[in-house]
């Protein structure tokens, strides 16, 4: 189970890596192999201001959809276009060129709340 120690991670799964006061955004390692083969990724938020926990989008896997969660309030600025021809990146690489939105950050001590990688495996029992 791939848990790089230099993001923080949500309970809901999603991984965040903070540049300034931009964040990265996608699904753990852990969620990805859960869903299985990841056949849609859906993101209709660009340009809005959400809160953290609201739902900015869906990803799409065979048997199931998910909503995704924001980690951290702000207005999402970017959706990883490529996901649209290649979703399946979620699941080779979610952590490279399977990340999914860039949000400019409102607040980050929010940050504060996120969990470390050792709190992320220890809440799924990695």
């Amino acid at each position: 189970m791939n848990i790089p120690s230099e993001l923080k991670y949500t309970k809901d799964h999603e991984w965040v890596k903070i540049e300034g006061d931009v964040a990265t955004v996608g699904i753990t390692d852990f969620a990805q192999s859960e869903l299985g083969d990841i056949v849609y990724v859906e993101v209709e938020t660009v340009d809005e201001t959400l809160d953290a926990e609201e739902v900015f989008g869906t990803v799409e896997a065979v048997k199931t959809v998910s909503d995704l969660f924001l980690p951290l309030s702000g207005e999402i600025i970017e959706f990883n276009e490529a996901l649209e021809d290649e979703p399946e990146n979620v699941n080779s690489d979610p952590y490279g060129d399977g990340w999914m939105i860039k949000v400019k950050c409102s607040d980050l001590s929010e940050a504060d709340s996120l969990l470390s990688a050792d709190d992320y495996k220890a809440l799924i029992g990695a």
